[in-house]
């Protein structure tokens, strides 16, 4: 069912290891709503200042021109034996894709050959809160902060 897509990622992966740190041994294809595919892959860098191959593959979606993704995988191969995994978005990367368009909560995060979960089933609270009764209010200050009493 979602074979096509794991080898499109799959044909992305290709490992550098600069001073220790990965990059490229992750990637991640997307399909948008109009069928277009967009790829990229991770960057780990030392400092945090990297990221993963889902936020790349968006990047790209977004430079040209989409912001609604009907599907996503991302995959990683071990270097040692050679077995290909499919690797569950992280928590940042659900976030991300639910947030760059309204209709994300509905993308397909492929998990497996036959397995798939909507963002909407990753990221099951992701809905803002109502307020608390308004028993919590507190007056506000003319400058916007909350006034303590």
């Amino acid at each position: 069912m979602h074979e096509d897509l794991i080898e499109e990622a799959a044909e992305l992966l290709n490992p550098v290891d600069v001073g220790g740190r990965l990059f490229g041994n992750v990637a991640s294809v997307l399909v948008t709503e109009t069928g277009t595919h967009h790829g990229g892959v991770c960057i780990d860098t030392g400092s945090g200042t990297g990221f993963c191959a889902e936020a790349a593959a968006i990047a790209a979606m977004v430079t040209g021109g989409e912001r609604r993704i009907a599907r996503i995988v991302a995959v990683r191969r071990d270097p040692a034996t050679g077995e290909l995994a499919v690797l569950p978005p992280c928590g940042r990367c659900r976030l991300f894709i639910s947030q760059m368009h309204p209709a994300n909560h509905e993308t397909v995060v492929v998990l497996g050959l036959e397995d798939a979960a909507t963002i909407d089933q990753l990221v099951p609270r992701s809905d803002r809160p109502d307020p608390l009764p308004s028993r919590f209010t507190r007056p506000v200050n003319p400058d916007g902060a909350s006034a303590l009493t």
